[in-house]
């Protein structure tokens, strides 16, 4: 395939060259890789780390402390009688991202370390909105928490889809290609 930077500077331009056969053509992740690279802008990419880290986080934080919850105790950290709740440490890595973003390089703006703390900090506040909201401990009261686990499981499967939906454009025709392959006519 022949490229040539866009416009923008963010993205290469991409001339779709010949299809080929999936006998004769690299493997799936091999050219999943190659959509990555050829298709999403470093933009895109930061977003997509981001939002995958958000859901990854929310998920996990949600099975960490309903867990630790159904051993007994406060389901998460305690330092010398005083429950910390997590969304402590999202502040911090917020805090870390937002001193990254401030020192204005674009390669650490944009590094996977920087885009994946994001969202880690993100998800950890994100996961105690209900506490935050009524400033009271409510994260294992019943009122509103399903709303919320709803409406951010939402939010984090959309934003991983529109961070980067040329990606998964992409991406769907090369996993379509495998798995119906198309013939030259030969």
């Amino acid at each position: 395939m022949e490229t040539e930077r866009s416009q923008n500077g963010d993205r290469p331009a991409v001339h779709p060259g010949p299809w080929r056969s999936p006998a004769t053509a690299s493997s799936l992740p091999s050219r999943l890789r190659d959509v990555w690279t050829e298709h999403v802008g470093a933009s895109e990419q930061a977003l997509l780390m981001s939002w995958a880290a958000l859901g990854g986080t929310f998920g996990t934080a949600r099975a960490i402390t309903h867990r630790l919850r159904g051993r007994g105790g406060s389901g998460g950290i305690v330092f010398r009688g005083r429950h910390i709740h997590h969304y402590n440490f999202g502040i911090g890595l917020l805090a870390g991202v937002g001193a990254v973003a401030v020192h204005g390089q674009v390669d650490s703006r944009r590094h996977p370390l920087t885009a994946t703390s994001y969202g880690v900090g993100l998800g950890l506040i994100l996961d105690e909105f209900a506490l935050l909201l009524d400033l009271r401990d409510v994260y294992w009261g019943t009122d509103g928490r399903t709303s919320v686990d709803v409406a951010i499981g939402t939010i984090a499967a959309a934003g991983l889809y529109l961070a980067a939906a040329p990606f998964w454009h992409s991406a769907a025709r090369e996993l379509g290609r495998t798995l119906l392959p198309v013939h030259d006519g030969t």
